[in-house]
């Protein structure tokens, strides 16, 4: 099968022919639906349904034995979580990739593009904490729950990346390389590239989700506060600074430290590879009788 597939770029590449495969070929838009007068794009269905999933898998998860807080507890934290998402997405992006956004009105134009992950992180947390200390709930336990449904974003996040052929990765000459649109100056031979986008859907989408649902699932991680989500933080930070070996630098960065020693996409994971180390390691010492919010008996 492998060998009858890769026939046609031996083919190609034996006659002179570029052997990979062109974006513009996939015909992909990053419109999803044209009414004219209104345009939804695959971006905003990423977020809508990675929210949605994350909500119902949420669902599932504290219908387990020692749930750190009850239904209604989760319908009102989607609102916190997706009010932290938004803007600490844009501020995030604002602040770490376009300061020049932090002084102009285009800080609010979110259907322009630039969301930062990190920052998306971060006012989820604060969100989180918010919240939780409204309703004297466990807050690092909450984390644990939201942790093992943020894969689904993720992964549609990198997906929509993919369809609106940006966040390419760098030349490379691999069988599954492709050449995307408006990578170059004008007048220059567009490279083939890693599709990275790719890359981090596969390792922060679906390999995390699987991490996750195993600690979950199969142990008793539930039951050690910050396990899940020191698993998490730790495994996108890996996740996240291996792609960006093969991921091209942000044009801003260009001629920069962040582009020619280490990307700002790494020195953001950082902290989170550290924090989710440490939480991974001291779990077992925050381990103590948990008492279920929605009634029920207690679980050790």
């Amino acid at each position: 099968m492998f060998l009858t597939a890769a026939l046609p770029i031996v083919a190609a590449a034996t006659a002179g022919v570029d052997p990979h495969l062109h974006f513009t070929d996939l015909h992909l838009n990053p419109v999803a639906i044209d009414l004219h007068f209104f345009q939804i794009k695959w971006y905003s269905l990423a977020y809508i349904s990675g929210i949605l999933l994350g909500w119902w898998y949420l669902l599932k998860l504290i219908a387990q034995p020692g749930s750190p807080m009850a239904r209604r507890h989760a319908d009102d934290l989607v609102f916190y979580a997706t009010l932290g998402i938004i803007l600490g997405g844009r501020l995030g992006y604002a602040i770490f990739y376009a300061p020049h956004l932090l002084t102009s009105l285009g800080l609010f134009k979110l259907w322009d593009g630039g969301m930062s992950f990190h920052g998306g992180m971060i006012g989820t947390s604060i969100g989180i904490i918010l919240f939780a200390r409204s309703q004297k709930l466990d807050w690092l336990r909450i984390h644990d729950y939201l942790a093992c449904v943020v894969p689904f974003g993720l992964f549609f996040g990198r997906i929509a990346n993919f369809v609106n052929g940006e966040l390419w990765g760098k030349p490379a000459d691999v069988p599954w390389a492709i050449v995307f649109r408006d990578t170059v100056q004008t007048g220059m031979i567009e490279p083939a590239r890693h599709p990275s986008q790719l890359y981090e859907a596969a390792l922060e989408g679906i390999a995390l989700f699987l991490v996750l649902w195993f600690a979950f699932w199969k142990t008793k991680a539930r039951y050690e506060p910050g396990k899940l989500v020191g698993l998490f933080l730790l495994g996108y930070g890996l996740a996240r600074f291996i792609v960006e070996f093969f991921r091209e630098p942000d044009s801003q960065f260009s001629g920069t430290f962040f582009a020619t020693t280490i990307h700002m996409g790494q020195v953001l994971t950082l902290p989170m590879i550290v924090g989710g180390l440490y939480l991974v390691l001291t779990a077992k010492g925050r381990r103590h009788r948990v008492e279920p919010i929605a009634g029920g008996q207690s679980v050790a």
